[in-house]
């Protein structure tokens, strides 16, 4: 008896370690191939994207890259079932100068696009970007920052933030080389982007599409779940992105 004991006791240790195994080859399954969470650390991409917001960005949006990996091997160059990403997305993409940090901003510029900020008008091609006025934002520190609606030559609109005069509200003309996009965040006056260390991004260091807000936090208290019952920001839930 004791002996059939050991052997169900070790039978049962046996499939839950393959029951561990296999979610755990699942989930790395679902964060290269599918789908991966990321949370958002700044306020670049503000009011599109908040600080304590988590989004979740489509891997297959773009194909994928040795970047698509877990700790990005060196396997192969270039994109796997490439996909060209459209002018206006929201990406999340590898810092060229340092492709250990992840970056998300809006895809602006095309390669062979001539881009430029004239007084905090952007261009694109020597034409203005449409900008109109949209009401204020509300910074935590109660502020009342404007906010501009943009649209872009395909349609898509979203809103920018533009607090002040910056030297980043005029610019030299950037001409996007082939293979690479041109970055910006909506936030235009905070934001470290294509205009300054960015600079232009390879085809190749784009992880994926931002598609949707998922949960949002007030703060990063994400592990402090008890701050949550008035720290949620549960009207940011299940937002898509523009």
């Amino acid at each position: 008896m004791a002996e059939q004991a050991e052997k169900k006791a070790g039978s049962s240790f046996f499939e839950v370690v393959v029951a561990i195994v296999q979610a755990v080859a699942l989930a790395l399954v679902i964060r290269t191939l599918i789908v991966q969470p990321f949370s958002i650390p700044s306020g670049s991409m503000m009011p599109t994207l908040l600080v304590g917001d988590y989004v979740l960005v489509t891997k297959w949006s773009y194909g994928y890259s040795r970047y698509s990996l877990p700790f990005s091997p060196d396997l192969f160059e270039g994109r796997v079932l490439g996909s060209e990403p459209e002018r206006g997305d929201v990406i999340v993409f590898r810092k060229p100068s340092d492709t250990d940090v992840d970056f998300i901003k809006r895809l602006i510029g095309l390669p062979g696009d001539r881009i430029q900020m004239r007084d905090g008008v952007l261009y694109i091609n020597g034409t203005a970007v449409p900008k109109e006025p949209d009401g204020f934002f509300t910074e935590d520190s109660g502020i009342e920052v404007p906010q501009y609606r943009e649209t872009l030559p395909n349609g898509v609109s979203y809103i920018t933030l533009d607090k002040t005069t910056t030297m980043a509200d005029n610019t030299r003309e950037f001409v996007v080389p082939d293979g690479h996009y041109f970055m910006m965040g909506d936030n235009r006056d905070n934001s470290d982007d294509s205009r300054g260390s960015v600079g232009y991004v390879p085809f190749e260091n784009l992880v994926g599409k931002a598609q949707i807000i998922f949960f949002s936090l007030d703060g990063d208290w994400a592990l402090k779940f008890w701050r949550w019952p008035t720290d949620l920001r549960v009207g940011r839930f299940f937002t898509w992105l523009s």
